[in-house]
C-alpha cells in the first residue's frame, strides 16, 4: 500500500506541475522543438547579454522566495517561470517531457538522468559548511527494530532509493558497516516527502531509512522515542552535495544558456543572503511556506548549517566520480568519467556573484555584466 501510495503521489505532483503552471508539459518541449537560429557549442563562451523574449522554467523554490523577497526577482533580465518540484525523480520526469530548464537537487538524480537517456550537465554547486556536524540525513531505526549501531543492519530491511541521494547514504552506511546488499534486504521506495518513509517505519515495512536531519528527524524522535525509535549517524562520507542541473541541449540554445549564466549570479546571491539572513530565512521560507512552527523552522536552520559556494569545482567533481563509480557497482549500470556532467563555464560565476554582493554591487548591474 505504501509503494502504492508513493508512485501515487509522484504522479500528483507532476500532474499539478502541469496543471498549476499552465500547461508547462505541453508548451516547453514544443518551444524546444520549434527552436530556430545558430546553436550555441558545447565548449563556446556563453553570452553576457540575454536576447529578448527568453524564458526559463525553472525548479528551484528557494532562490525564487529569496528573489521575491529581496525584489531581485524584478531584475532578471528573462521571463521566468517557477514550477514546485518535489525530489530528484520528478525533476527527472519534467526533463524527459522536456517542461523544464532548470532543476534542483542533490548529487544522484544527474547521474540517474544520464542513465535513463536523459543527457544533463550541472551548472552549479553548493556543500554545507562543517559538514561533519551538518549532514543532510540521518538513519532512522524503526520502533520495534533492536538496532543501535551500523553493524546492527545486517539481516535488516532497509529503505532505497536508487535515484536518490537517500540511495547512496544506503551504500555507504553498508560499506562502512563492512556489509553488502547481499546482507540486508533493499525496500525500493523513493522519497517523495517524510512521511512516507516515517510511515514505511511506523508501519513496520523497513526497519531503517535515511530521513532528512532537520525537523524531520526531530519529530520522529518527538512521536515515536518512547517506542524504541532512535537515530544512528549514516557513514561513509559526506552526503551534502546539492546542485542546479540542466538538459544538455537546453545549453545549445544561445539565449538560454546566457539567461542560465545571469540565473545563476542571482542563485549565488540568494545563497549569501540565506547564510546571512538565518532567522528570516526561517521566518520565509519554512514557516510561511514549508508550514512549520517557529521553533522547527529555527532547527532546521541550523541543522542545515551554512551554505558554501565552491569557486572551484575539483572536490565536487571528485566526490560525484566516487558516487557514479559507487552507484553504477551495486545497481548495475555503467560507470563514466564524472567531469563530463558539468558545464565549467559557469564554475566561478555563482562564486563571483557573492563577491560582487559584498562589495556593494547591485543585482541589476550583475545581470547586464
Amino acid at each position: 500500500m505504501i509503494v502504492g501510495l508513493a508512485l501515487a503521489a509522484s504522479a500528483t505532483v507532476l500532474t499539478a506541475a502541469a496543471i498549476d503552471h499552465r500547461g508547462v508539459f505541453a508548451g516547453a518541449g514544443g518551444a524546444d522543438a520549434r527552436r530556430a537560429g545558430p546553436t550555441l557549442a558545447l565548449d563556446a563562451p556563453i553570452p553576457d547579454r540575454v536576447p529578448p523574449g527568453v524564458k526559463l522554467i525553472i525548479g528551484d523554490a528557494t532562490t525564487e522566495r529569496v528573489l521575491e523577497h529581496t525584489g531581485w526577482i524584478k531584475d532578471l533580465p528573462f521571463q521566468a517561470q517557477w514550477v514546485e518540484v518535489a525530489g530528484g525523480p520528478a525533476v527527472t520526469e519534467l526533463f524527459h517531457a522536456k517542461a523544464l530548464d532548470i532543476g534542483s537537487a542533490a548529487d544522484i538524480p544527474p547521474i540517474h538522468a544520464i542513465w535513463v537517456g536523459i543527457p544533463v550537465k550541472m551548472i552549479a554547486v553548493r556543500f554545507r559548511q562543517d559538514w561533519q556536524n551538518h549532514p543532510s540525513y540521518l538513519l532512522a531505526v524503526a520502533p520495534k527494530s533492536n538496532i543501535r549501531t551500523l553493524s546492527d543492519l545486517r539481516g535488516k530491511r532497509i529503505a532505497f532509493s536508487p535515484g536518490q541521494v537517500q540511495g547512496e547514504v544506503v551504500l555507504r552506511s553498508l560499506e562502512a558497516a563492512h556489509l553488502t546488499t547481499k546482507d540486508v534486504t533493499l525496500v525500493e521506495l523513493p522519497s517523495t516527502g517524510g512521511d512516507l518513509y516515517i510511515n514505511a517505519l511506523v508501519g513496520g515495512l523497513v526497519d531503517v531509512a535515511p530521513i532528512g536531519a532537520g525537523s524531520t528527524s526531530k519529530h520522529y524522535i518527538d512521536n515515536y522515542g518512547a517506542e524504541g525509535a532512535r537515530l544512528i549517524p549514516q557513514a561513509g562520507g559526506r552526503d551534502d552535495l546539492t546542485d542546479l542541473y540542466v538538459r544538455t541541449e537546453t545549453l545549445e540554445d544561445p539565449g538560454k544558456a546566457a539567461a542560465i549564466k545571469q540565473y545563476l549570479k542571482f542563485w549565488g546571491r540568494a545563497q549569501d543572503w540565506i547564510a546571512t539572513h538565518p532567522d528570516e530565512w526561517a521566518d520565509l521560507y519554512y514557516v510561511k511556506n514549508q508550514k512549520l512552527s517557529p521553533a522547527d523552522a529555527h532547527y532546521t536552520v541550523q541543522a542545515f548549517g551554512q551554505p558554501d559556494v565552491p569557486r572551484d569545482w575539483t572536490e565536487a567533481i571528485t566526490l560525484q566520480q566516487a558516487s557514479i563509480n559507487l552507484m553504477a557497482r551495486e545497481t548495475h549500470h555503467k560507470p563514466f568519467d564524472a567531469a563530463t556532467l558539468f558545464d565549467r563555464r559557469f564554475e566561478t560565476v555563482p562564486a563571483d556573484a557573492i563577491a560582487a554582493q559584498h562589495a556593494g554591487a547591485a543585482p541589476r548591474a550583475l545581470a547586464q555584466r
